[in-house]
């Protein structure tokens, strides 16, 4: 019964607490804004929130029973005190935020609160963001507002004065992790995906991308050939890199992946070996990290970084990326 609330609680522990210290206290503010980027767990605290609110046995105080009439309603999403505003194409209109002032003007049908949720709320038009701030300015005892977002900077700073603002973090890399192994990602992606993004929904994207497995592939073959035969490395670039790597961003994606080879040689280094994310090659890569000063280590991760950053400033990315396999030879070879 607890296993949702506990499972938010989890990846966001500091707003989970406070959504229960203001139930516990008898504090619950009239509007609240979840903001944050997506994948967080923002539309899940906040279904998860309203069951607390509405639940007719709820739990220590504030855990939803999820068995109760009220939890059952909102979990099939027809409970007629709780009602859910999405865009309406690309924006949110006036027209719904007036029906819904119009449907809270009425009393409660079945609970003691009326609880309304916006998702994508940085999407009303300007029209709706009024007649939103009009609808705040006059808050009723027993309604409860729960807006929701990615881009809190587009919503009106009248409408954020009247809200608790709740920011939720991105995901850490081990929940990451962890969410990526349970929905059945191999151990090398779930290890590697993490450092690419802080989104479960992109994750799971990027995992079931044939070009990612692909672009890992090569990546390592570029290191492997810097290692074997310096001199081949150039045409390496030219007969496999970029044929695959072809979009700036494309390219960016793939400096990412050769600079955590390299920061799993400075584990290894480090008797880390643990968080190394290119499991399968950590054999190979404790024989290259033996023949590399930590000085030489930092260097070349240095060389990617300032490859990464040129690459944002429009260089062009043969030539960068020329520079850069020049640059990672200089006592690379160990044969």
């Amino acid at each position: 019964m607890t296993e949702a609330w506990n499972e938010i609680a989890d990846i966001q522990p500091t707003i989970m607490g406070m959504l229960k210290n203001g139930m516990l206290k008898n504090r619950v503010a009239h509007a609240y804004l979840f903001e944050g980027e997506k994948g967080v767990g923002k539309r899940e605290a906040s279904i998860i929130f309203a069951k607390s609110l509405l639940c007719e046995q709820q739990i220590d105080g504030y855990l939803p029973c999820e068995n109760c009439k009220n939890c059952k309603r909102i979990n099939s999403g027809n409970h007629p005190d709780v009602h859910l505003i999405e865009p309406d194409g690309l924006s949110i209109k006036k027209e719904q935020i007036k029906s819904l002032q119009e449907e809270f003007s009425k009393k409660s049908v079945e609970a003691n609160r009326k609880i309304y949720m916006i998702f994508n709320a940085d999407k009303m038009s300007v029209q709706a963001a009024n007649s939103l701030l009009k609808f705040l300015e006059e808050p009723s005892s027993d309604t409860v507002a729960i807006l929701v977002t990615e881009q809190i900077q587009r919503i009106l700073p009248t409408i954020l004065s009247r809200c608790q603002v709740l920011s939720f973090k991105p995901l850490s890399p081990a929940v990451l992790k962890e969410k990526l192994i349970n929905q059945g990602v191999n151990i090398q992606d779930s290890s590697i995906i993490p450092h690419l993004t802080h989104n479960f929904e992109e994750g799971i994207r990027i995992s079931n991308e044939e070009w990612f497995a692909q672009a890992q592939k090569i990546v390592v073959k570029l290191y492997e050939v810097l290692n074997q035969n310096p001199m081949k490395a150039l045409l390496y670039l030219q007969e496999e890199w970029f044929v695959h790597f072809k979009e700036r961003e494309q390219m960016d994606r793939s400096l990412d992946l050769l600079f955590l080879i390299y920061k799993d040689l400075l584990y290894i280094q480090l008797d880390k070996r643990e968080l190394a994310v290119f499991q399968n090659k950590t054999g190979e890569f404790e024989t290259h990290a033996l023949h590399l000063s930590q000085r030489r280590l930092a260097d070349c991760m240095g060389y990617i970084l300032e490859a990464k950053r040129k690459l944002l400033s429009n260089t062009n990315p043969q030539l960068l990326m020329e520079q850069l396999v020049l640059n990672l030879q200089e006592g690379s070879s160990f044969v």
